[in-house]
């Protein structure tokens, strides 16, 4: 393509085009994409979108899966309250994981906390859950589950993220169930 523009450029010159013209001219041929590289831009930027989304959860699956490993009354937490913790911690990304300040990180769906919770061999780790800060991470959730029923369980439950205490502490919650049918 720039050769094409090189092309047509010089040739509008000795045509008797105005020098102006012709510099606009090369001006558009050399900044403006081919179509082949915007293709290949938008096919590679859906495929990272599909990437991304691939570690996302349907909110209504989460639900079905909490309940299948009996969370719904768990500790005295609903259904609601574990889909809104899901949700303010990670907006229900499955493989999320944040470095805190204090160089701790925090994993998964609820972000569990290395410091405490899990070993990730990076920090400093009371590895209260006895797990890999990896596992954490697994689409199956059972890892998670487990490592946030043992949360709850201890001093404090869901007040043990702050981001519940703050977004979903005291609230309605029932919206979070809204259309999702567990039968």
């Amino acid at each position: 393509m720039a050769a094409l523009c090189r092309f047509l450029s010089g040739s509008e010159k000795t045509s008797g085009t105005s020098v102006r013209s012709s510099e606009q001219w090369a001006l558009n041929c050399t900044f403006s994409p081919p179509k082949m590289t915007g293709t290949l831009l938008m096919s590679l930027v859906s495929c990272l979108i599909a990437i991304s989304q691939a570690s996302l959860i349907n909110r209504c699956d989460l639900a079905r899966v909490l309940r299948k490993e009996d969370l719904d009354g768990f500790e005295g937490y609903s259904l609601n309250d574990w889909l809104c913790l899901a949700f303010v911690e990670s907006n229900f990304n499955i493989s999320k994981v944040n470095e805190n300040a204090d160089g701790s990180f925090d994993y998964g769906i609820f972000q569990i906390n290395s410091h405490y919770w899990c070993n990730d061999y990076r920090s400093h780790s009371e590895n209260i859950c006895h797990e890999d800060c990896q596992d954490l991470l697994s689409p199956n959730l059972l890892s998670t589950i487990s490592c946030a029923k043992k949360i709850v369980s201890g001093a404090g439950g869901m007040k043990n993220w702050v981001a519940w205490r703050l977004h979903c502490a005291g609230r309605p919650l029932s919206y979070w169930m809204t259309g999702c049918f567990l039968g």
